[in-house]
Protein backbone atom coordinates (compact mmCIF):
# COMPACT_ATOMS: atom_id res chain seq x y z
CA UNK A 1 0.00 0.00 0.00
CA UNK A 2 2.80 2.15 1.28
CA UNK A 3 4.82 1.85 -2.23
CA UNK A 4 1.53 2.77 -4.30
CA UNK A 5 0.92 5.67 -2.42
CA UNK A 6 4.98 6.51 -3.04
CA UNK A 7 4.58 5.40 -6.82
CA UNK A 8 1.42 7.99 -6.91
CA UNK A 9 3.11 10.78 -5.22
CA UNK A 10 5.98 10.25 -7.61
CA UNK A 11 3.49 10.49 -10.56
CA UNK A 12 1.58 13.34 -9.47
CA UNK A 13 5.32 15.57 -8.48
CA UNK A 14 6.17 14.75 -12.34
CA UNK A 15 3.39 16.03 -13.90
CA UNK A 16 3.12 19.21 -11.98
CA UNK A 17 7.01 19.54 -13.37
CA UNK A 18 5.94 18.82 -16.98
CA UNK A 19 2.73 20.84 -17.26
CA UNK A 20 4.00 24.40 -17.47
CA UNK A 21 6.65 23.53 -20.13
CA UNK A 22 7.09 23.66 -23.76
CA UNK A 23 10.55 22.67 -25.48
CA UNK A 24 12.31 22.51 -28.53
CA UNK A 25 9.49 21.89 -31.68
CA UNK A 26 7.28 20.06 -28.94
CA UNK A 27 3.77 22.35 -27.95
CA UNK A 28 3.25 23.22 -24.84
CA UNK A 29 2.25 20.20 -22.33
CA UNK A 30 -0.62 22.02 -20.86
CA UNK A 31 -2.99 24.45 -21.93
CA UNK A 32 -2.21 27.66 -19.92
CA UNK A 33 -5.25 28.87 -17.57
CA UNK A 34 -6.32 32.48 -16.28
CA UNK A 35 -2.86 33.45 -14.05
CA UNK A 36 -3.80 34.88 -10.31
CA UNK A 37 -4.46 38.75 -10.55
CA UNK A 38 -6.75 40.30 -12.75
CA UNK A 39 -5.12 42.04 -16.00
CA UNK A 40 -5.45 42.95 -19.36
CA UNK A 41 -4.76 40.01 -21.80
CA UNK A 42 -4.47 39.82 -25.42
CA UNK A 43 -8.14 38.58 -27.44
CA UNK A 44 -6.34 35.98 -29.27
CA UNK A 45 -5.59 32.59 -27.87
CA UNK A 46 -1.75 31.88 -26.93
CA UNK A 47 -0.27 30.01 -28.96
CA UNK A 48 3.69 28.86 -28.66
CA UNK A 49 3.58 28.34 -32.94
CA UNK A 50 5.68 31.03 -34.78
CA UNK A 51 3.78 33.79 -36.54
CA UNK A 52 3.81 32.54 -40.37
CA UNK A 53 7.45 32.91 -41.92
CA UNK A 54 8.70 33.76 -38.80
CA UNK A 55 10.53 32.08 -35.58
CA UNK A 56 8.51 34.42 -33.15
CA UNK A 57 5.23 35.70 -32.35
CA UNK A 58 4.00 39.40 -32.58
CA UNK A 59 2.60 40.15 -29.27
CA UNK A 60 -0.91 42.30 -30.41
CA UNK A 61 -0.46 45.32 -28.09
CA UNK A 62 2.97 45.65 -27.21
CA UNK A 63 3.53 45.90 -23.63
CA UNK A 64 5.60 48.54 -21.54
CA UNK A 65 9.10 48.10 -20.92
CA UNK A 66 10.83 49.07 -18.06
CA UNK A 67 13.68 51.54 -19.58
CA UNK A 68 12.41 52.45 -22.87
CA UNK A 69 16.02 53.28 -23.40
CA UNK A 70 17.48 49.87 -23.39
CA UNK A 71 16.58 47.09 -25.29
CA UNK A 72 14.47 44.63 -22.81
CA UNK A 73 14.68 40.70 -22.71
CA UNK A 74 12.56 39.28 -20.49
CA UNK A 75 12.41 35.40 -19.66
CA UNK A 76 9.05 33.84 -18.83
CA UNK A 77 10.49 31.23 -16.76
CA UNK A 78 9.16 28.68 -13.61
CA UNK A 79 11.66 26.98 -11.33
CA UNK A 80 9.56 23.90 -11.51
CA UNK A 81 9.56 23.33 -15.44
CA UNK A 82 12.38 21.17 -16.35
CA UNK A 83 12.76 22.77 -19.92
CA UNK A 84 13.34 26.29 -18.00
CA UNK A 85 16.08 24.30 -15.73
CA UNK A 86 18.08 22.72 -18.86
CA UNK A 87 18.04 26.41 -19.96
CA UNK A 88 19.45 28.52 -17.36
CA UNK A 89 22.91 27.66 -17.81
CA UNK A 90 22.46 28.76 -21.68
CA UNK A 91 20.56 31.61 -20.37
CA UNK A 92 23.27 32.52 -17.56
CA UNK A 93 25.66 32.57 -20.03
CA UNK A 94 24.30 33.93 -22.55
CA UNK A 95 23.15 37.19 -20.17
CA UNK A 96 26.51 38.13 -19.40
CA UNK A 97 27.31 38.60 -23.65
CA UNK A 98 25.04 41.23 -23.75
CA UNK A 99 25.66 44.79 -25.10
CA UNK A 100 24.83 47.58 -22.68
CA UNK A 101 22.24 49.03 -24.27
CA UNK A 102 20.26 45.53 -23.30
CA UNK A 103 18.70 44.82 -20.35
CA UNK A 104 17.42 41.76 -18.85
CA UNK A 105 15.09 40.84 -16.38
CA UNK A 106 13.39 37.07 -15.41
CA UNK A 107 9.37 36.99 -14.80
CA UNK A 108 7.95 34.15 -13.10
CA UNK A 109 5.38 32.44 -14.63
CA UNK A 110 2.34 31.26 -12.24
CA UNK A 111 -0.99 29.86 -12.96
CA UNK A 112 -1.40 27.27 -10.03
CA UNK A 113 -1.02 27.98 -6.68
CA UNK A 114 2.45 26.24 -6.17
CA UNK A 115 3.75 28.69 -9.28
CA UNK A 116 2.84 31.66 -7.05
CA UNK A 117 4.78 30.18 -4.03
CA UNK A 118 8.08 29.83 -6.23
CA UNK A 119 7.56 33.35 -7.32
CA UNK A 120 7.30 34.45 -4.07
CA UNK A 121 10.58 32.90 -4.01
CA UNK A 122 12.22 34.49 -6.79
CA UNK A 123 10.56 37.71 -5.42
CA UNK A 124 11.85 37.30 -1.69
CA UNK A 125 15.82 36.20 -3.06
CA UNK A 126 15.80 39.32 -5.43
CA UNK A 127 14.23 41.43 -2.16
CA UNK A 128 17.26 39.97 0.09
CA UNK A 129 19.63 40.68 -2.32
CA UNK A 130 20.50 36.56 -2.74
CA UNK A 131 19.24 36.03 -5.82
CA UNK A 132 22.91 34.73 -7.00
CA UNK A 133 22.98 32.08 -4.20
CA UNK A 134 19.71 30.77 -4.49
CA UNK A 135 18.69 30.53 -8.03
CA UNK A 136 20.26 27.40 -8.93
CA UNK A 137 19.69 25.63 -5.73
CA UNK A 138 15.61 26.14 -6.38
CA UNK A 139 16.15 24.63 -9.53
CA UNK A 140 18.23 21.60 -8.80
CA UNK A 141 15.90 21.13 -5.45
CA UNK A 142 12.92 20.63 -7.62
CA UNK A 143 14.10 19.09 -10.85
CA UNK A 144 16.93 17.17 -9.19
CA UNK A 145 16.18 16.31 -6.03
CA UNK A 146 12.06 16.28 -6.94
CA UNK A 147 11.92 18.32 -3.29
CA UNK A 148 8.61 20.17 -4.98
CA UNK A 149 9.49 23.35 -1.97
CA UNK A 150 5.84 23.58 -1.40
CA UNK A 151 5.78 26.19 1.08
CA UNK A 152 7.56 29.16 3.22
CA UNK A 153 9.08 26.72 5.37
CA UNK A 154 11.05 24.32 3.30
CA UNK A 155 11.84 27.23 1.24
CA UNK A 156 12.87 29.20 4.78
CA UNK A 157 15.36 26.25 4.86
CA UNK A 158 16.97 26.57 1.72
CA UNK A 159 17.85 29.81 1.72
CA UNK A 160 19.26 29.70 5.39
CA UNK A 161 21.20 26.91 4.19
CA UNK A 162 22.68 28.24 1.03
CA UNK A 163 22.56 31.92 1.60
CA UNK A 164 22.54 32.11 5.33
CA UNK A 165 19.37 33.54 5.69
CA UNK A 166 17.55 33.80 9.15
CA UNK A 167 14.32 31.86 8.48
CA UNK A 168 11.74 34.58 10.16
CA UNK A 169 13.87 36.86 7.98
CA UNK A 170 12.76 35.07 5.07
CA UNK A 171 9.06 34.56 6.10
CA UNK A 172 8.43 38.46 6.85
CA UNK A 173 10.04 38.97 3.10
CA UNK A 174 8.50 36.31 1.56
CA UNK A 175 5.11 37.56 2.71
CA UNK A 176 5.83 41.12 2.54
CA UNK A 177 3.53 43.67 0.55
CA UNK A 178 6.71 44.62 -1.29
CA UNK A 179 7.32 40.66 -2.52
CA UNK A 180 3.47 40.43 -3.44
CA UNK A 181 3.10 43.40 -4.72
CA UNK A 182 6.32 42.00 -7.73
CA UNK A 183 4.25 38.65 -7.98
CA UNK A 184 0.86 40.58 -8.94
CA UNK A 185 3.11 42.89 -11.56
CA UNK A 186 4.93 40.00 -13.07
CA UNK A 187 1.24 37.65 -13.36
CA UNK A 188 0.20 41.24 -15.04
CA UNK A 189 3.02 40.79 -17.61
CA UNK A 190 2.38 37.47 -18.05
CA UNK A 191 -1.44 37.93 -19.24
CA UNK A 192 -0.09 40.66 -21.66
CA UNK A 193 2.33 38.93 -23.32
CA UNK A 194 0.10 35.88 -23.62
CA UNK A 195 2.31 33.22 -22.83
CA UNK A 196 1.65 29.98 -23.56
CA UNK A 197 3.96 27.85 -21.55
CA UNK A 198 7.72 28.00 -19.92
CA UNK A 199 10.75 29.26 -20.93
CA UNK A 200 9.55 32.06 -23.37
CA UNK A 201 12.33 34.98 -24.09
CA UNK A 202 9.99 38.74 -24.34
CA UNK A 203 11.83 41.20 -26.44
CA UNK A 204 10.70 44.62 -25.98
CA UNK A 205 7.51 43.78 -25.06
CA UNK A 206 6.82 42.97 -28.50
CA UNK A 207 7.76 39.93 -29.34
CA UNK A 208 7.15 36.05 -27.94
CA UNK A 209 9.81 33.45 -28.83
CA UNK A 210 9.20 29.83 -27.97
CA UNK A 211 11.13 26.81 -27.98
CA UNK A 212 8.55 25.44 -30.89
CA UNK A 213 9.06 28.75 -32.78
CA UNK A 214 12.44 29.10 -33.08
CA UNK A 215 13.07 25.24 -33.28
CA UNK A 216 14.92 24.82 -29.98
CA UNK A 217 16.22 26.25 -26.97
CA UNK A 218 19.95 27.38 -28.03
CA UNK A 219 17.74 28.98 -31.64
CA UNK A 220 15.76 31.17 -29.01
CA UNK A 221 18.57 32.91 -27.98
CA UNK A 222 19.65 33.41 -31.80
CA UNK A 223 16.37 34.66 -33.00
CA UNK A 224 16.40 36.85 -29.62
CA UNK A 225 19.60 38.46 -30.93
CA UNK A 226 18.02 39.18 -34.43
CA UNK A 227 15.22 40.41 -32.62
CA UNK A 228 17.47 43.00 -30.82
CA UNK A 229 19.35 43.81 -33.38
CA UNK A 230 16.28 44.60 -35.64
CA UNK A 231 14.96 46.79 -32.57
CA UNK A 232 18.17 48.23 -31.78
CA UNK A 233 18.21 49.60 -35.58
CA UNK A 234 14.94 50.81 -35.87
CA UNK A 235 15.84 53.60 -32.40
Amino acid sequence: MFKKMFSLATVFSFLLLVSACSDGAEPAAAKVTPPVANATQSQAQPTDAGDKGERFIRIAQPVRTSNPDKIEVVEVFWYGCSHCFHFDPMIEAWKKQLPADVDFHRSPAMWNDLMVVHAKAYYAALTLGVLDKVHEPIFNAINVDRNMLKDADALAKLFTEHAGVDADTFRKTFDSFGVNSQVKQADARARSYGIAGTPELIVNGKYRITGRSAGGRAEMLKVAEELIAKERAAK
